[in-house]
């Protein structure tokens, strides 16, 4: 392998991402601080279709992975969200984000900046009105969701009462820490894949397929469904299989079906919403995926999309431009940072329940199915956090644990998960 060649591609593709997708994660945490469940709830109430597209449009730019959504659908939920306006929100968010959206202008250009969220809201909608449809009695957990009826919701916890200054704070805090940390595995994964298949792949492999779109495309539905990769590390890897020779329909695929059709989050939904709802759920990504990838083909000029791509392979050959190259150190430095802080929690994590099952005190150790990401973690820790009794909690989500300090039945702490959205293990 010329490694040359695959680092100045590495670089390249960092270099055209990192001030997008910066710009994408600081406005990511300004959405996280200042967009609530509650506030959201109010809208999603009631049958129709009115909520269905108000949950797509309010997911469309929120930055969490098909994961990371669930506790956010089940909070809405509970607060009086209808079925089928949970379950848009479920399908519109993993898609795209505010950092996905920003990341795919960079890389591949207006056209499929505009697309994506629109194949979001088209999907969403779908399915959210499908479920409605066929699905009524088969949705998000009931049981944990008693606490609203036909939109009145009981009275939650008081919201704390924060400075601006410290909820500007915060949103830099979560953007730029938290967001990074949640999908930086992932981009990383996605950025070398991307520069492994601009190296390794031999131009003409794809030529073939090239003329069989349809094909192409159902062929990387059965790749991108077992595969986990997030709406932002999906976009370097289209990007590369475009540049090789496949359509931009069967770019577009990858970009939609990837992060929202995989099969971890398929296991988790089906446990949360019921199998129809699932399938639902699954069909409505992969028929718009689908659908949108036959008409950018078909229907819309080819020049559109391409020179996006044409610009990235001459880019391979250039220098790289001082602003750009500040934005990429900044952005390998919070993956460093975000990657040596996760690692240091999980080992802390790690001593604190070796250190329960020895001394066998008050701390009781809970095993938590379906976390994937820092948001799925946090979750967890707020929700067990608000039960009277709790003194301390620590959950990491790598172990699949939750340790917690208090005098409480470990009942409650059960029920606090399964609310959150997530099952305990036994």
């Amino acid at each position: 392998m010329n490694f040359t060649h695959f680092f100045h591609s590495l670089l390249t593709i960092i270099n055209e991402m990192s001030p997008y997708i910066l710009l994408g994660f600081i406005i990511a945490g300004f959405l996280h601080v200042f967009i609530k469940p509650q506030m959201m709830s109010r809208h999603l109430a009631g049958s129709g279709v009115k909520p269905v597209v108000k949950a797509a449009l309010l997911g469309i730019p929120l930055p969490l992975c098909s994961c990371g959504v669930l506790p956010t659908a089940v909070s809405l939920r509970r607060q009086g969200a209808s079925r089928g306006a949970v379950t848009s929100f479920l399908i519109a968010t993993p898609q795209t984000g505010v950092d996905s959206i920003a990341a795919t202008y960079s890389l591949l250009g207006l056209p499929f900046a505009i697309l994506r969220p629109i194949g979001a809201l088209v999907g969403s909608v779908f399915g959210g009105v499908s479920v409605q449809k066929f699905a009524a009695n088969d949705s998000i957990v009931e049981e944990a969701a008693g606490k609203c009826h036909d939109g009145e919701c009981e009275a939650g916890e008081p919201e704390s009462k924060t400075s601006f200054m410290a909820k500007i704070g915060e949103a830099f805090r979560y953007g730029l820490v938290d967001m990074v940390g949640n999908v930086g595995k992932w981009l990383v994964i996605g950025l070398v894949i991307a520069a492994l298949i601009t190296v390794l792949v031999p131009d003409e492999l794809f030529l073939g397929l090239a003329d069989y779109p349809l094909l192409a495309m159902l062929l990387m539905v059965v790749v991108s469904v077992p595969m986990y990769v997030c709406a932002t590390g999906s976009i370097p890897i289209a990007l590369s299989l475009i540049a090789k020779g496949l359509t931009p329909g069967v770019g577009f695929v990858l970009l939609m079906a990837g992060p929202a059709a995989n099969f971890a989050s398929m296991m988790i939904l089906s446990k949360s919403i019921g199998r129809r709802s699932t399938l639902i759920y699954t069909a409505s990504v992969i028929v718009t995926s689908l659908a949108f990838g036959l008409m950018i083909d078909y229907l819309l000029p080819r020049g559109w999309f391409m020179p996006a791509v044409s610009n990235y392979v001459a880019s391979c050959h250039s220098e790289f431009g001082l602003f750009e190259t500040m934005c990429s150190i900044v952005l390998a430095g919070l993956l460093v940072y975000t990657g040596i802080k996760g690692r240091i929690s999980q080992k802390e994590h790690s001593r604190l329940v070796e250190k329960s099952k020895i001394n066998n005190d008050m701390k009781q150790v809970f095993y938590v199915q379906g976390m994937e990401c820092a948001h799925c973690e946090a979750s967890v820790r707020k929700a067990i956090a608000a039960l009277a009794g709790v003194d301390s909690v620590s959950v990491d989500r790598h172990a699949g644990t939750a340790v917690v300090e208090g005098e409480i039945p470990a009942e409650l702490v059960r029920g606090a998960i399964f609310d959150a959205g997530f099952t305990v293990k036994e």
